[in-house]
């Protein structure tokens, strides 16, 4: 079958599923905040347990006003959300669901994971600049330096499981693994770790939501948006969330392999899983400030990272 014709055919139901799994997140984090806080989270629509409630959210975003604040570049304004949900949406196309169910296996996966996923930023600063506004604009701009940070120590913690595995490929990376890279004695665990911190600051997330403090800068970015621009903003941010989750499945734990279940299945429990690790660490922690998060990443990630990347190196020469 022609390569494009099969990306085409698998891409439709994939982003299909990863839409109506983004919508149910926003419900999962809800109930699973609530249980946290002895709450019960959102229980009237769709009672007992309030299961209809991210379709309520949707009708509730399509029908309100869209108001757009004087003075904006309205080109660059309405075109924001559209790139930032493209970056996070476009990222899926390299995750191996199964060993077959892909919708592109590049030689090169995981670099097109990390440069698709890094064009997210370039929306959030495109929303922060047209906003006209001093906090969008200041979201924007510690956006881009958290990211700047950040990655630097992200990519050293990819590069890790990359080098055991001797591939790029997502799909090679997985079948590298007869045990999980997270298993794999002391690289594995300190890749990881820095990997999940990382990521959290990557998706500004607590205790790195520093462009979306809301106690400093209301909504970060979004202040100026509403209606459907914002849910786009918000459902971005959730399917970035997952695809992360999905890209820590595939380079620490095993992605699709498992035992008894379909393939598909492991790689959805194992991402959700991993996705509600990162939802306790949000729920548990308080937000850092900037010029923490900054020292943090270079004083501490960054030559951890370095140190871990040459002992893994050390360890592939002596097999």
């Amino acid at each position: 079958m022609n390569v494009w014709i099969k990306s085409l055919i698998y891409s439709v139901p994939i982003l299909l599923v990863v839409f109506t799994i983004v919508a149910y997140l926003t419900w999962l984090e809800r109930k699973f905040a609530a249980r946290m806080q002895s709450r019960i989270g959102p229980y009237y629509v769709g009672r007992p347990h309030g299961w209809l409630q991210p379709l309520a959210d949707v009708l509730k975003l399509i029908v309100k006003e869209e108001i757009t604040p004087k003075n904006v570049d309205k080109l660059i304004f309405n075109l924001a959300p559209f790139v930032f949900l493209f970056a996070a949406m476009l990222v899926y196309t390299v995750l191996p669901f199964s060993e077959n169910i892909i919708i592109s296996d590049l030689s090169v996966g995981i670099l097109a994971f990390i440069a698709i996923s890094s064009l997210s930023i370039m929306g959030a600063f495109m929303a922060g600049w047209s906003s006209n506004s001093k906090y969008p604009l200041i979201s924007a701009i510690r956006g881009g330096a958290q990211i700047v940070s950040y990655e630097i120590p992200l990519l050293l913690a990819i590069v890790a499981p990359c080098a055991l595995a001797g591939s790029l490929k997502t799909t090679e990376i997985v079948k590298a693994q007869k045990l999980w890279f997270i298993l794999y004695p002391v690289v594995g665990q300190i890749s990881f770790l820095i990997f999940l911190i990382a990521g959290l600051a990557e998706e500004n997330r607590t205790p790195f939501d520093i462009p979306e403090a809301e106690s400093e800068l209301v909504a970060g970015f979004t202040v100026e948006y509403s209606s459907m621009k914002f849910a786009l903003f918000y459902a971005a941010e959730y399917a970035h969330l997952l695809a992360l989750a999905g890209l820590g499945t595939v380079l620490f734990l095993g992605g699709w392999k498992g035992p008894f279940l379909p393939g598909p299945m492991w790689f959805a429990i194992k991402s959700l899983a991993l996705f509600l690790f990162i939802l306790w660490i949000r729920w548990s922690y308080v937000r850092l400030r900037i010029d923490q998060l900054l020292k943090f990443s270079w004083k501490f990630l960054f030559p951890a990272g370095v140190l871990n990347l040459l002992l893994t190196g050390l360890i592939i020469i002596l097999k």
